[in-house]
């Protein structure tokens, strides 16, 4: 392997011409008669390759030249011969080192730049058949991830993702949050026995967490005040729907003090716009060019309807929900973000004052209107990516809101412990990283924006 410095396709349209070294895998071959071209790309962009193309020995030469012995150095008849055919012989996706002299051109229409090969070194060779292409499905393209995400398409999606998980943490840093990190491995359930995953633990079962939602509470006694955490969440849910997945990243924060759950929602959106911000301000001409977007930061704040009124506009609307409960369905939701592009002209829409029978225990009742909660959810481009709500703290009404619910207070000893010895007013909310990514970008599927996606029906690879 060559032990020059390696130079980032991103950063050779700012070296003079010069020799240079590059590393990447093989995107395109045009092996032309005279002239070779190679696409190659690494993890920062794609550049041009040249090689002026030997096709046979120069009769000159009077002694024989072992051409396998070094394909790819030299400057002679022979070694150059040998270069073009390592050349021809590459297959795409073969990770390949080159040293050669960077020119710049403006007629390259690839970034007005090239590299003439003047070594070349395959340092690992892929198959020659590949096994996705452009128009393979989803399913297959999810067999053969690490192969779908060399696509710049798919690549951007998690350089996205970390410019606004960095975003997210610089608010929450700057807001004097304290990142957490809880475990994944619970006693009991949470909520609820429904959604769960049990795992055998030693001579006992454990539970994997479907959310760190007692775990941030816990924090509000401990006198953290403000918390956040990024981390895993899973839920034992059936779905094969575009945005359910087994195992998920759970966007979480919660605080103390609040005064109602517009405290909680009023943190909520300026989160999102410093993370959207970020996006737009780092990425936004390659969104533009490979998902055909102009990413637009949101306006604060976003609108605002309690659940009930939404309802009622999508049945003006001409839609009448086709549900027993006072829940919204996911047409519901689609037509309630459309009247608000609409009316408002903005992606966001918070839906407040879920009733009670919606709502898990521990969720605060309105005072004047004890069937509904200081509680939300957030809808995203048509799809809920979040809920929220101010949590009772109150430990008597904590214990008659969980037998209402029918729980066992007894079952949710360790959680109702910390309300015994005083919690401030406080709230949070959780939220799908991929449900939120899939909606920016607008993409069709979770399985897109996660990285490796878990799902009823796959836990490979």
């Amino acid at each position: 392997m060559t032990s020059s410095p390696r130079t980032l396709v991103k950063n050779l349209a700012a070296l003079p011409d010069g020799t240079v070294t590059v590393a990447g895998w093989v995107e395109t071959v045009r092996d032309q008669k005279k002239v070779q071209f190679v696409i190659l790309r690494d993890e920062s962009g794609a550049v041009q390759l040249v090689n002026p193309a030997t096709r046979e020995l120069d009769p000159s030469l009077t002694e024989p030249v072992e051409v396998a012995a070094a394909p790819s150095t030299g400057s002679g008849s022979a070694a150059r011969l040998a270069l073009t055919e390592s050349i021809s012989a590459l297959t795409h996706g073969s990770f390949i080192i080159v040293t050669g002299e960077l020119k710049h051109d403006e007629r390259v229409k690839l970034g007005g730049i090239e590299v003439k090969i003047a070594s070349l070194e395959v340092v690992g060779e892929a198959n020659p058949e590949t096994p996705i292409a452009a128009d393979s499905s989803l399913d297959k393209r999810m067999d053969w991830r690490f192969l779908d995400l060399r696509h710049p398409k798919q690549h951007l999606i998690f350089r996205i993702q970390t410019t606004f998980e960095h975003a997210l943490r610089q608010y929450w840093i700057d807001n004097d949050f304290i990142e957490i990190h809880t475990p994944k491995l619970m006693a009991s359930a949470s909520e609820s026995r429904a959604e769960l995953f049990e795992v055998g633990y030693f001579d006992g079962t454990a539970y994997l967490a479907q959310s760190p939602q007692f775990f941030k509470q816990m924090a509000q006694p401990a006198g953290f005040g403000r918390v956040f955490e990024i981390g895993p969440a899973f839920r034992a849910d059936p779905s094969f729907t575009s945005r359910h997945a087994t195992e998920f990243t759970s966007i979480d924060a919660e605080m103390s003090w609040v005064d109602s759950h517009e405290d909680v929602m009023k943190m909520h959106e300026e989160l999102l716009v410093a993370g959207i911000t970020a996006v737009k301000e780092k990425h936004g001409a390659e969104i533009a060019d490979l998902f055909g977007i102009e990413l637009e930061v949101p306006t604060t704040p976003f609108p605002r309807i309690p659940l009930a009124e939404a309802k009622q506009i999508v049945a003006d609307r001409g839609y009448v929900i086709p549900r027993d409960d006072a829940d919204i369905d996911p047409e519901g939701e689609r037509q309630i973000s459309a009247y608000v592009r609409e009316t408002y002209g903005h992606d966001f829409v918070f839906l407040t004052d879920w009733d009670i029978s919606l709502r898990p225990f521990y969720h605060m009742r309105h005072p004047e209107q004890p069937t509904l909660t200081n509680s939300y959810d957030l809808i995203y481009n048509g799809v809920e990516i979040s809920t929220g709500a101010q949590r009772e703290h109150r430990i008597d009404v904590l214990v008659e809101q969980a037998r209402e619910k029918g729980l066992d207070p007894e079952e949710l000893g360790f959680y109702l412990d910390f309300f015994r010895y005083g919690v401030p007013p406080h709230g949070g909310f959780g939220m799908g990283l991929a449900r939120v990514l899939m909606l920016m970008l607008e993409e069709h599927s979770i399985r897109e924006t996660t990285y490796l996606f878990r799902g009823p029906t796959r836990l490979l690879p």
